[in-house]
């Protein structure tokens, strides 16, 4: 990998929610974040009770130990960027933006995972439009696929609410499921989600079809950059917290946004290429191929 291991790792603040598969949430993030050789920093927003077929259940983190707990390790330790992934209700929300809201030059890499959202019903709702008034207009770059996009935008997608129901937070989690919405709509949430403040927004692919997963970076200037990768067979559980968090991690190390933006890619294609079931459900990502000898053909 082209990125150089300093002799101490920049540490990146990572708060997500607690998933004991370790395929996703918190625990992805620190495996991610350790393989690109960064420190990860975890902080927990919520309990996922869940298993690789799917989420049961949403147990948010209290506000108050939530706070604690942040403040306590950024006093004590500088860091090069921030990692948001789900954060478990709108009072977490809040507390966190206040915090970020201190640190306007460290990096945040914003991947909503709202997928868990979608269990809490109305709950779930109120936290996209919290994210999108409080968190978005301090993100340096949101990870999100096309649904996701519409839900912090506040876009109907008729599509999307047809499909919801029983697993269909799971169909919208990774790569092989979900309705994407229509040009219309996604133009639409684009430019409130722009306009409402997010520098950069990568739109990702997993969840299209075609023979392609075809990912573009926006900012208000437009098309960035467009990547595209075979698409692999198979599900998987954590793909898109793997790229969120290799985003932060290449940024944490200097990379500008756009570079980082491939380099994250090129990792998380790599730890999908070489995953692994170790459950009945989805496959999960081998954030630490390299060291396994997997990643030389890919090279």
């Amino acid at each position: 990998m082209p990125i150089e291991i300093p002799d101490t790792p920049p540490a990146v603040l990572c708060l997500s929610a607690g998933d004991a598969t370790a395929g996703g949430g918190l625990a992805s993030d620190v495996l991610t974040l350790g393989s690109m050789g960064c420190h990860p920093l975890p902080v927990q927003t919520a309990a996922l009770v869940r298993d690789t077929r799917g989420i049961d259940e949403v147990w948010p983190a209290e506000p108050e130990l939530l706070v604690l707990q942040t403040r306590t390790v950024l006093e004590d330790i500088p860091v090069r960027a921030f990692k948001l992934g789900f954060c478990g209700s709108v009072e977490n929300i809040a507390a966190i933006a206040e915090i970020l809201s201190d640190y306007p030059e460290v990096p945040l890499v914003v991947e909503p995972a709202l997928h868990a959202a979608l269990l809490l019903g109305d709950a779930g709702d109120e936290i996209a439009v919290a994210l999108a008034e409080l968190i978005l207009p301090q993100t340096t770059l949101l990870v999100a696929d096309r649904r996701e996009l519409c839900m912090l935008a506040g876009v109907a997608d008729d599509d999307m609410d047809e499909g919801a129901g029983e697993g269909a937070e799971e169909d919208a989690e990774e790569d092989d499921g979900g309705v994407p919405a229509g040009a219309g709509e996604l133009d639409e949430a684009l430019a409130r989600l722009l306009g409402a403040g997010a520098e950069f927004i990568l739109l990702t692919g997993g969840s299209e079809h075609g023979p392609q997963c075809v990912d573009t970076l926006f900012s208000d200037a437009g098309v960035v950059r467009t990547d595209a990768w075979p698409r692999l067979s198979g599900r998987f559980l954590g793909a898109g917290a793997t790229l969120g968090a290799a985003a932060a991690a290449a940024l944490a190390h200097g990379m500008a946004l756009p570079e980082a933006v491939r380099e994250a890619q090129e990792f998380t294609q790599q730890t999908l290429r070489h995953a692994y079931r170790v459950g009945m459900g989805r496959a999960l990502p081998d954030r630490f191929f390299w060291a396994r000898g997997k990643g030389d053909e890919d090279a």
